[in-house]
């Protein structure tokens, strides 16, 4: 199993320098958020592919910054948009090969958004049969504000779509859903192939792990019994904790369950 830090948790700085920060005695094992269109190409991408290779880092999912558009565009009803964002997204599937990374990270459409389940999962599947077929696995994340922050949206996802779908569970989203994360956990089983971690108090719901009052051993114990093997990202905001050292403890705290 494999443990790291998002630079997410970095923003709004740069993300090669995020990237930096990160390498510097904090974790090798990442997911990026990129947060720019002119992070895709040219120095910017290339400084941080860079930065990657220099520094032996394990790149283990992609964000997208373009999660806001999905509803228009990838779940919307004007053609052009779609073909658009597929185009996008088939440039984040290139990168992920260039850099390793093998989960992308999908939030979908908005709670508002007029899109049907039968619409949202065709759309779904053609985004998932085009990572595929870059041997990336394109996965849907429990967000709050979002349909998919609805248990039985997930639910019906993946009794729908069987294999051919998989999820990303977020910790401080199902609780912002007003659910359990470990109710999540039991309905979608092996489809979770990606965790966002943060810890919570009646407070506060996104801090550093081991900070709060998450039950993390039987967090830890669920992974185990149901043989999971994929990566456990942190993910904070930046208003989430103080010093970057902290990021190092969460990652040393985790790291003494697995």
């Amino acid at each position: 199993m494999q443990i790291g830090v998002s630079t997410a948790c970095f923003y709004p700085a740069e993300t090669e320098t995020a990237l930096k920060t990160l390498a510097n005695g904090i974790t090798d094992t990442v997911e990026i958020f990129f947060n720019a269109e002119c992070e895709l190409s040219g120095d910017i991408y290339r400084e941080i592919s860079s930065i990657v290779r220099e520094n032996g880092i394990s790149v283990l999912s992609v964000h997208p910054y373009t999660s806001a558009l999905e509803t228009m565009s990838l779940f919307g009803n004007y053609p052009r948009r779609l073909t658009a964002m597929l185009d996008s997204y088939r440039r984040y599937f290139e990168i992920m090969n260039e850099l390793g990374a093998k989960i992308f990270v999908l939030h979908g459409a908005l709670k508002s958004a007029d899109c049907s389940e039968s619409l949202y999962f065709e759309r779904y599947s053609m985004l998932y049969e085009l990572g595929k077929s870059f041997g990336v696995t394109v996965a849907q994340e429990n967000v709050s504000y979002c349909k998919s922050g609805n248990n039985a949206f997930l639910q019906s996802m993946k009794r729908q779509l069987g294999s051919d779908c998989a999820f990303v569970l977020d910790v401080k989203q199902a609780l912002r859903s007003g659910t359990s994360p470990f109710t999540i956990m039991e309905l979608l089983g092996s489809s979770i192939v990606h965790y966002h971690l943060s810890d919570n108090t009646t407070e506060k719901d996104c801090i550093p792990v081991g900070k709060g009052k998450f039950d993390f051993p039987l967090f830890a114990q669920m992974l185990k019994k149901s043989g999971y093997s994929g990566g456990i990202i942190l993910e904070l905001y930046r208003s989430g904790f103080g010093a970057a050292d902290e990021l190092k403890k969460s990652v040393d705290y985790m790291k003494r369950y697995f």
